[in-house]
């Protein structure tokens, strides 16, 4: 487990909601996609992390 990409995702899934939140009040769909697309990537991010947690405990 990487606490340092965990936190990035995480870092990555609030800026995402933000940028998300900024597209809803300024009616700006580039915005509200791109905070989309942040937050669907810190949700691969932990899922991957979550399958190499699973992983090690197999191996461990």
């Amino acid at each position: 487990m990487s606490i340092e990409d965990r936190a990035e995702a995480t870092a990555k899934n609030v800026e995402g909601k933000a940028q998300e939140a900024l597209g809803n009040v300024t009616g700006d769909p580039g915005d509200q996609a791109e905070g989309k697309a942040k937050q669907v990537e810190a949700e691969a991010t932990h899922a991957k992390e979550d399958v190499k947690d699973e992983v090690k405990k197999v191996i461990d």
